[in-house]
Order: structure tokens, then sequence, then C-alpha cells
């Protein structure tokens, strides 16, 4: 009865604030190092 009742309110929780923030995880592009290497390549 009481693991049931945990999982509700844990499953109630994450409904109305979720754990997971997509922005922490984004990646915005390549980074100096990917440009280095970049630059490197072209200019020999």
């Amino acid at each position: 009865m009481l693991k049931r009742l945990r999982a509700i309110v844990l499953a109630t929780r994450e409904f109305v604030a979720p754990s997971y923030h997509p922005e922490r995880h984004y990646m915005r592009g390549p980074g100096p190092a990917c440009a280095r290497r970049q630059s490197q390549a072209f200019f020999g």
C-alpha cells in the first residue's frame, strides 16, 4: 500500500514539476575545438 502511494506521489510530482530540463542538454552548435580543427584542415 505504501509503495503504491509513493509511486502516485512521485508521478504527480513529475507531472507538476518535471525533473528533465531539455535546455540543460541542448547543444547549441560546434565548439571552439571543432572550429580549430576545421580551420587547420582547410588551411593546412
